[in-house]
């Protein structure tokens, strides 16, 4: 009963966290809402409680650790056996297996597949979020594609988008997370709250939008997955997904060094200063959020911290700082916590969404980066929406 209360308690603060900031609250439609919220309490507790949720997530994870190991061969070849011997852990066994899994990517669209999947989710989303199917398809490729490439799928269509439909893509992208990272999480949280955290994202997601962004598309453009590939080769095709996915390395790689190198130089200063570090702060900002999630109030203080973390910095940061406490969190804090990370929603997503359209659509690009901030608001509240729902299964 107690859970349920404080499961009420985090809806009516999401609740009244979104509607603060709707463009139309009029025109918000409670049935939608009601009934994707339904659909996601029951999602969340299949995934995380039923033995077929469970036999699902353990194949999917399967999955990613036979291709892990497959990645770890490629690796092994160009970097010897510092593998073996656990040098540079990370950048070896989370940031280079990225480059596979963004082959891979590659060629499930070159072949036609990824797009047939794309539309066949999303026409099947939009008869039961009542938002456009373009919304739809893009929660689907957002999560397939990730949040800069995923644009390239629209760009013949970005510049006759309203600012509406803009804000609602672009917080798509930033509310999910790309599969071509998600074996890299599995190297750091639970695969069970890494796979759950993918599908509540993406209704959380509707959710949060239609309180904050609601709108009826009159007239839908027309919705077609642009060949990415058209006249190019396989191995053509090939290569540039490699290096995509070499990029997207080298960057994440390049944020966490700058990122962590900050945090440490504002927190040995903050400690200076004030005796508490900037983090701490932080955290006491986040405290009462943790708690209405349902984190046990004597946890929520160094939960609410790693949720700054991952706010200010990005979800890897705040991965690690979990790694450092595991065993010392009750799995309720755990379970949270990990759903609550698993998404985009941090101040260098900004930059990244902004700057992969602007490529596409200078204008566009420019409209996306004045409402940055409210991206990363509501982005926020859908990993808290996420998190509290996976609270109350677990």
């Amino acid at each position: 009963m107690f859970r349920i209360l404080h499961f009420v308690l985090a809806l009516a603060v999401v609740g009244v966290l979104a509607i603060l900031v709707s463009r139309d609250r009029k025109n918000i439609r409670i049935r939608f809402i009601v009934q994707l919220l339904v659909i996601e309490v029951v999602l969340a507790w299949f995934f995380l409680n039923s033995q077929v949720g469970l036999g699902f997530v353990q194949g999917f994870a399967g999955l990613f650790d036979k291709l892990l190991k497959y990645a770890g061969q490629g690796t092994s070849f160009v970097f010897g056996n510092m593998n073996e011997k656990g040098l540079a852990f990370f950048w070896l066994n989370v940031l280079c297996p990225i480059v596979f899994i963004s082959a891979l990517i590659g060629i499930l669209q070159h072949f036609r597949i990824l797009p047939i999947v794309i539309r066949a989710i999303g026409t099947v989303l939009s008869k039961i979020n009542g938002m456009g199917k373009l919304e739809s398809f893009n929660a689907v490729s957002s999560l397939i594609l990730g949040q800069s490439e995923n644009f390239i799928a629209y760009k013949d269509i970005l510049g006759k988008m309203s600012e509406r439909r803009m804000y609602t893509m672009a917080a798509t992208a930033m509310s999910t997370v790309s599969m071509s990272i998600v074996g890299a999480y599995m190297t750091m949280l639970q695969p069970r709250y890494v796979v759950a955290a993918l599908v509540l994202n993406m209704f959380s997601t509707f959710i949060v939008l239609s309180l904050i962004n609601p709108y009826t598309v009159e007239n839908e453009e027309e919705l077609k997955l642009n060949d990415l590939h058209k006249g190019q080769s396989f191995f053509e095709m090939l290569g540039e997904y490699i290096l995509a996915g070499f990029k997207v390395a080298v960057i994440v790689a390049a944020m966490l060094i700058g990122f962590i190198a900050l945090i440490s130089g504002i927190n040995a200063l903050f400690d200076t200063i004030f005796g508490i570090s900037f983090q701490g702060i932080l955290g006491y900002i986040f405290f009462p959020f943790a708690w209405v999630m349902g984190v046990p109030a004597h946890e929520a203080l160094q939960v609410g911290s790693i949720m700054a973390t991952k706010m200010v910095s990005n979800e890897f940061v705040a991965m690690m700082d979990l790694q450092k406490l595991s065993g010392h969190l009750s799995q309720q804090a755990e379970g949270i916590l990990s759903v609550f990370l698993v998404s985009f929603a941090n101040f260098s997503s900004i930059g990244i969404v902004a700057g992969a359209i602007k490529g596409l659509n200078e204008e566009q690009g420019n409209v996306v980066s004045r409402f940055g901030l409210k991206l990363l608001y509501g982005s926020t509240l859908v990993s808290l929406l996420s998190a509290s729902i996976a609270a109350l299964v677990l």
